[in-house]
């Protein structure tokens, strides 16, 4: 184990699990963030992630961000409905929708304050490729920028790693089923309910990639 200790940015959907469950040893990941600000699946994603937290035997810290909510019109936490559909979108209609002002950039800065106060050398995101042709702040870019803010923001200087950021959502997938990552707790789901409802974006592009990935159990599991 390396001396060295890293903290995940943990939703419980599919990247979050999936950087958790690659990273877990060579990270040293010991704690997960998960933030409620008011969003329609809070209480499944931090059930979720709390499950995934006690099957990696990782401290579990839910951070309440009641105001968020107030600064965003976006569909996950207002009485709007999130776009739902058979296929994939092919615009960025659900991505306007689904949009949360600096929440990557926000959560990324929460968690340097953990690392400065708690000695931690990484934050661990799931960013990935796939959502960076959509939410800019999933690019490498970005996180190239969060990382030269740390240097000046924090005297820890943490490090902001996306181990999947050159995959797609079928790789992402894959590296799940190939490393045993157990895909039966995540919760990728954008609306409110006990399964995943299938349609919202979030939904489409996980059963895309388990089909693509000819996964039939979890799609059964799962949706």
């Amino acid at each position: 184990m390396p001396d060295k200790k890293g903290i995940i940015l943990l939703s419980g959907g599919l990247d979050s699990l999936v950087s958790l469950g690659l990273c877990k040893k060579s990270h040293n990941i010991s704690l997960a963030l998960t933030f409620d600000y008011g969003q329609k699946s809070a209480q499944y994603e931090i059930e979720a992630s709390k499950n995934i937290c006690n099957y990696y035997n990782i401290s579990h810290k839910v951070i309440t961000l009641n105001w968020l909510k107030d600064v965003t019109h976006t569909s996950l936490v207002s009485n709007e409905s999130v776009p739902e559909s058979d296929t994939l979108f092919g615009d960025n209609v659900s991505a306007k929708s689904v949009w949360v002002p600096n929440r990557n950039g926000l959560f990324l800065n929460i968690a340097a304050a953990f690392a400065d106060g708690d000695g931690y050398d990484y934050i661990i995101i799931g960013a990935n490729k796939e959502e960076a042709n959509t939410f800019p702040d999933n690019t490498q870019d970005f996180l190239e920028r969060v990382n030269a803010e740390f240097e000046f923001s924090t005297l820890k200087h943490p490090k902001t790693v996306a181990p999947l950021i050159n995959s797609d959502k079928n790789d992402i997938v894959k590296l799940a089923l190939e490393n045993n990552i157990p895909l039966k707790y995540v919760r990728s789901c954008y609306n409110g309910g006990e399964k995943h409802c299938g349609r919202c974006e979030s939904c489409l592009r996980l059963k895309n990639a388990l089909k693509n990935n000819h996964d039939l159990y979890y799609i059964k599991e799962l949706f």
